[in-house]
This record gives C-alpha cells, structure tokens and sequence, in this order.
C-alpha cells in the first residue's frame, strides 16, 4: 500500500498550493478535508492540489474531496487540480467534477490562470 503525504507548498494571499503524495483513502481525504478547511477558516478563496505524486483514489477519498469541493463554494472560493493521471482524470470527468473544479494540465498553468481570477 502506498503511503500517503501532503504539504502546503505555496501559500500567497488568498492562494494556496498544497503538493498531494500517494493514496487517496479515508485517511488521505481526511487530511486533505483537514487541511482545506483550516486554509479556507484561515482567509484562502483558491486552493490548488497538485497530484502529481498521485495514482489511485477510492470512493470515500473522492467523497472527501467533494466536502472538500463544497466549503470552498461555500466560502465563494475557487479548488482547482493539476497534473492528473488518466484514471484520475477520467474519474473526475465521469464525476462531472470539473464542472465545478478547475482541472488543469501542470501546476504552471493552473498557477498562471487562477492568478487572474484572484
């Protein structure tokens, strides 16, 4: 099993940029959701998870990142995703979650759209 890691790596104004390392399960959605709210409690409106390091998520990782999803249009804010697997990907488009998500295809050009939504 892999392991899992998350960082907040960037953080400026209401911008933040959190790095997202393994699995994706109920312990991963739980410290994503831990941390998204803490951010968003503490004045961030644009939250970017990086996937990079990323493969699988199951079901309930997905379920926290829709909760995830909800507090941020809750607050009127903005969560975006860059570097997406395929599977990934596909998850989310059959999700419907770039609907209300930003997908991006590298962490450079999330970077560089969501500083003009700021």
């Amino acid at each position: 099993m892999e392991t899992f890691e998350l960082r907040t790596v960037q953080r400026q104004g209401e911008l933040a940029v959190l790095e997202v390392a393994g699995y994706i399960n109920n312990e991963g959605g739980e410290a994503i959701a831990s941390e998204a709210r803490a951010l968003l409690d503490g004045g961030c409106r644009t939250l970017l998870l990086d996937l990079h390091a990323t493969r699988i998520i199951n079901s309930i990782g997905i379920s926290l990142l829709l909760e995830v999803l909800e507090r941020t249009l809750e607050v009127k804010g903005t969560l975006a995703f860059c570097c997406l697997t395929p599977s990934i990907a596909k998850t989310f488009q059959i999700m419907g979650l770039g609907q209300y998500a930003r997908l991006f295809p590298d962490r450079a050009s999330a970077l560089a759209e969501l500083a003009q939504v700021r």
